[in-house]
């Protein structure tokens, strides 16, 4: 089994979900044993799109990914495709919404980008931006920790953050960055609009130069005695507080 982790999706719901979202993927290997309804069900998917289907042992599946809760599915695919910034900006003209793009400057745990990822899709941001280098980068992990959400949304790798968000600014996109020494609390301010949100990495939050980019700075007050939040956490609230007044709930 030669296959790389980082061309393999597993899990029962990442795997249905890659399939439902027209992922490209090789073949699926599925462990006997596994409920029959499940297996009709990953097979019907499976034969719509033409990919082939094979049942093994569970310890032969389980060597294509040791230590992994594997639950009894794998499907090799190829590497992920990541999407371009005008896609995503013409994504958002073609729903006739308002531009909403996350940007993440240097996240660099995959379970973190995971988590945000899937809270992102399920909030209709409609593309994601990461950098190339010094980030955690679309893997197995990642799909998986997103439930399948990576199969619906778009995500651009840019060698510059601070460009970046240049040409989303001269696109008529207003940044606004999550800062712990930001000066607005984050529902006090009025995030309807083209938008940009900026959520900074673990530990060093936003970059000096990339928070200089931004319009404005938001920050989630913190009453007890931990200094800052999870960055999928304080990713999820801010997301849902701009999705809230773009719907006016």
């Amino acid at each position: 089994m030669s296959e790389k982790e980082t061309d393999m999706i597993y899990g029962r719901r990442p795997v249905e979900e890659a399939l439902r979202a027209s992922y490209p993927l090789k073949k699926i290997y599925l462990a006997k044993g596994l409920q029959k309804t499940f297996l009709d069900k990953i097979s019907g998917l499976a034969k719509s799109r033409k990919i082939a289907c094979t049942i093994i042992e569970r310890r032969e599946l389980e060597r294509f990914l040791p230590g992994k809760n594997i639950q009894g599915i794998l499907a090799l695919t190829e590497p992920f495709r990541y999407s371009s910034l005008e896609y995503i900006l013409k994504r958002a003209e073609e729903k006739k919404e308002e531009s909403f793009i996350l940007v993440l400057d240097h996240l660099q745990d995959s379970h973190n980008l995971g988590a945000i990822l899937r809270t992102a899709e399920a909030a209709g941001v409609h593309g994601v931006i990461i950098p190339k280098r010094r980030a955690a980068q679309v893997t197995s992990v990642v799909f998986k920790i997103s439930a399948g959400a990576v199969g619906y949304l778009p995500v651009v790798r840019v060698a510059n953050i601070v460009s970046t968000l240049e040409k989303l600014k001269k696109e008529g996109l207003w940044v606004a960055g999550a800062d712990l020494t930001g000066e607005s609390i984050y529902n006090c301010v009025n995030l309807k609009g083209p938008l940009a949100i900026v959520i900074g990495g673990e530990g060093e939050g936003i970059s000096r130069l990339v928070r200089e980019k931004c319009d404005i700075l938001l920050h989630l007050p913190m009453l007890g005695r931990t200094e800052s939040l999870n960055a999928s956490v304080a990713g999820g609230i801010l997301l849902y507080e701009i999705l809230r007044q773009r719907k006016g709930w």
